[in-house]
C-alpha cells in the first residue's frame, strides 16, 4: 500500500464525482425530490462532510464522531452549490494531504476502538469513502434526471 496510490484513488473519486454532477447548476441547488430530503447542495455538502468524517475518525484517538444530529445540522446550513463544491474541494484536498503524508505503518495502524470500524486498519477508510461517494454520486444523477438533465458517464467522456 503506497500513499501515492491512495492519493491517486482519491483524485479519481473526485474526478468521477465532479464529472457526474457537473450538469447541476445553482438553479438546482435547492432541489430535493421530497420534503425533508437533502437538497442538491446538501447532498454534495454531505459527501464533503463524510470524507472529513472518515479521515478525522480514522486518525483520532477517540474514533468517529457519532453525533449524527449535529453533523446533519451542519449539512442543512448549506444553500448553494458553490458553497457545497468548495467544501468538497477542501475535503478531498485534506484527505489527499492526510493520507499522502502517512507512513505505511501509520496507515496500517488500527482505528480507535468503537462501533464504527474499530480496530480496522486506518487505510480501510478508503473503501468507505469510495462507496459513500459513489452512492451519493448516483443519487445526484437521479436528482439531475428529475430536473431534466443527463449526467455524463463518470469514467470518461
Amino acid at each position: 500500500m503506497e500513499t501515492q496510490s491512495l492519493s491517486i484513488a482519491l483524485g479519481e473519486m473526485k474526478l468521477f464525482f465532479d464529472r457526474s454532477t457537473r450538469v447541476l447548476t445553482e438553479e438546482d441547488a435547492d432541489f430535493a425530490p421530497e420534503e425533508g430530503m437533502f437538497t442538491t447542495a446538501q447532498q454534495i455538502a454531505h459527501v464533503a462532510q463524510s470524507i472529513e468524517w472518515f479521515v478525522n475518525g480514522a486518525f483520532s484517538a477517540e474514533g468517529f464522531d457519532t453525533d449524527f444530529g449535529a453533523l446533519e445540522k451542519a449539512v442543512r446550513k448549506v444553500k448553494t452549490l458553490a458553497e457545497a463544491r468548495d467544501w468538497l474541494d477542501r475535503a478531498f484536498a485534506h484527505a489527499i494531504e492526510t493520507l499522502g503524508s502517512k507512513s505505511v505503518a501509520e496507515l496500517q495502524a488500527p482505528i480507535a476502538a468503537g462501533p464504527i470500524m474499530g480496530g480496522a486498519p486506518r487505510a480501510s477508510i478508503m473503501a468507505g469513502i469510495n462507496d459513500h461517494t459513489a452512492h451519493h454520486r448516483g443519487a445526484l444523477t437521479v436528482y439531475a434526471r428529475l430536473r431534466g438533465k443527463t449526467s455524463p458517464m463518470p469514467y470518461g467522456e
